[in-house]
């Protein structure tokens, strides 16, 4: 008896320890892909200014916008595509519009691909960085300012920055 006691207790205790390790493992692979620029994750803190501009190429970059599933707003990009020289500082404006009956609040997630060079798209100022509260009905033009690093190695031409919107646990308190 005493030795099926000491076997559950050590089930219980693999059970207890897998779910930690599974709960653990998305803020950990989130931190992961921040760090090596892979699944194109981009930093969500403001970079800084770009030192030089690199005349000698340009870079096409393709703005998606898409809302979650069941989430009541329309989110696009107002510019679907831009070619720009690494260093230079651009601005494109995204539309978002709550098409609901109430206050809501939205986090965007950013995206850049290919996934090597999200470490190469700098953002300064974007609208990432916080949750969005729209009012019902509301509509709002979002910017997004960024460059692109000039140590983007030659072999990158194009890349897509891409968001996803999905309703925050918030809510507003417009």
């Amino acid at each position: 008896m005493t030795s099926n006691a000491s076997l559950v207790r050590r089930l219980l205790l693999v059970c207890v320890a897998m779910f930690g390790f599974g709960f653990a493992m998305v803020p950990l692979y989130d931190v992961f892909c921040r760090i090596t620029g892979i699944n194109g994750k981009t930093e969500g803190v403001a970079a800084a200014q770009p030192a030089g501009v690199d005349l000698s190429r340009e870079v096409s970059v393709e703005f998606l916008a898409r809302s979650d599933a069941g989430m009541p707003w329309t989110f696009v990009p107002l510019t679907e595509r831009v070619r720009i020289h690494p260093g230079d500082l651009q601005i494109v404006e995204f539309e978002v519009a709550n098409r609901s009956g109430e206050a809501l609040v939205a986090t965007a997630v950013p995206s850049v691909s290919p996934g090597e060079a999200a470490r190469y798209f700098k953002k300064i100022e974007c609208f990432c960085f916080e949750e969005q509260a729209l009012a019902a009905g509301e509509t709002r033009s979002m910017p997004v300012q960024f460059y692109i690093d000039p140590a983007l190695p030659e072999r990158f031409r194009n890349m897509t920055l891409s968001y996803r919107l999905y309703k925050s646990a918030h809510t507003a308190s417009r």
